[in-house]
């Protein structure tokens, strides 16, 4: 894995983002949330590294704490996706046809609805917060998982040694914990990441909307909808979150196709 260079570029992203969110818990240079109306809108300095916003507040420390709240989200709802798709995924492999085509016709209405989409209509119910984001975005990516689960279940389920195993009386359950978990790992890990790199992009997404990380904790959406009208004033002011989102989706992308390059042995070996 040290020589894949696209794993080891996707994965110092992935490190640089949880080194900002760690560091955010000890130190920030400046208290995120505290208002300074004579430093509006300043540029970088020796003081203010990336400037101030609207209300005099660093936008480094900002950045910082954001990291906090952005990653947390798409963490947990990459935790509920794959809890949820994993499940239905290997439950309609083996489960009778009765029970598997009403499964599969769920999966794609929920595959169906774009994911910002089903979250702005849930906060819209439930009104604008963390947790709904999280579910929202979990509940939404599940069912991509779950239909590629699946898929690779099958493949698992017609190999001679799940036959094999069906013959000397090995259970349904023993079966899945055996030989289906372990040679579907790849792929889990693979989606994991891709599914990551999703749910960050659509939290900064719904925070930018409004419907995100209510204040005052920072996010990078919503710091760029506040930063945007002033584009004009100076361009580099939205930049920074800008570049926070994009360094972190870009390297969960690289480390998930890295992963499938190192796990996955049919490339390994079309490479060699």
């Amino acid at each position: 894995m040290t020589r894949n260079r696209t794993l080891m570029i996707g994965a110092s992203c992935v490190i640089f983002s949880v080194f900002l969110a760690v560091l955010s818990l000890i130190w920030t240079p400046y208290d995120p949330l505290e208002m300074n109306p004579e430093l509006s809108l300043t540029g970088p300095s020796s003081m203010h590294w990336f400037g101030t916003d609207e209300n005099g507040r660093d936008i480094l420390s900002s950045i910082i704490v954001g990291s906090r709240a952005t990653l947390m989200t798409g963490i947990l709802a990459v935790i509920i996706c794959m809890v949820i798709g994993v499940s239905v995924g290997i439950a309609t492999s083996v489960a009778p046809k009765w029970v598997e085509m009403p499964a599969i016709f769920g999966i794609d209405i929920v595959l169906a609805l774009p994911t910002v989409l089903f979250a702005i209509v849930l906060a819209s119910v439930y009104g604008p917060s963390t947790l709904t984001a999280v579910f929202a975005i979990g509940i939404a990516l599940s069912a991509s998982v779950a239909q590629v689960t699946r898929r690779e279940v099958v493949v698992v389920l017609m190999a001679d040694y799940v036959m094999a195993a069906r013959a000397s009386g090995c259970g349904t359950w023993r079966i899945i914990r055996k030989h289906i978990l372990p040679n579907i790992r790849a792929s889990l890990l693979v989606q994991a990441s891709g599914a990551c790199a999703i749910a960050i992009l659509a939290e900064s997404t719904l925070s930018y909307l409004g419907l995100g990380t209510t204040p005052p904790a920072p996010s990078w959406g919503r710091m760029m909808a506040s930063l945007q009208p002033y584009l004009l004033i100076n361009p580099i002011f939205p930049l920074w979150p800008g570049l926070a989102i994009v360094i972190t989706v870009l390297g969960f992308n690289l480390l998930g196709d890295g992963l499938r390059e190192s796990l996955d042995p049919t490339l390994r070996q079309s490479e060699k």
